[in-house]
């Protein structure tokens, strides 16, 4: 049983598996922002593209992003804050620290995640770095 890379404590294939692959939306953006963490530790660009809204992704990114995701070792998610994003939510924040080690130093991304729920489904919009 592999644990889920999001934090979450729970199996992947209980967690963050169905989300990626589709076969379960993420209910809230916390949700969708753990996903989209565990989807960068497997490289998932796919994902991640599918995940974030059409107007600001550069999909032209897309193997870029594959590369690097591949390139450094993923150590763990820390969210920080939330504000909205629940269910019933249209809209969500999610700030965090990713984590991460690029030739042996020790890194982090801290950002202001902005989410909204389209047609059912949430989408990364943008970020703010913190």
């Amino acid at each position: 049983m592999q644990i889920c890379p999001c934090g979450s404590g729970d199996p992947f294939e209980k967690c963050c598996e169905a989300i990626i692959n589709g076969t379960k939306a993420a209910p809230t953006a916390k949700a969708l922002m753990q996903s989209r963490y565990t989807a960068f530790t497997l490289a998932n660009a796919d994902y991640l593209m599918k995940s974030w809204a059409i107007e600001t992704r550069n999909i032209n990114e897309k193997e870029e992003i594959r590369q690097w995701a591949k390139s450094v070792r993923w150590v763990k998610l820390k969210i920080l804050d939330t504000h909205a994003g629940l269910e019933n939510d249209l809209t969500g924040y999610v700030t965090f620290q990713a984590f991460f080690r690029d030739k042996g130093k020790l890194n982090q991304i801290h950002e202001k995640s902005y989410f909204e729920k389209r047609e059912g489904l949430w989408v990364y919009v943008s970020g703010t770095h913190q």
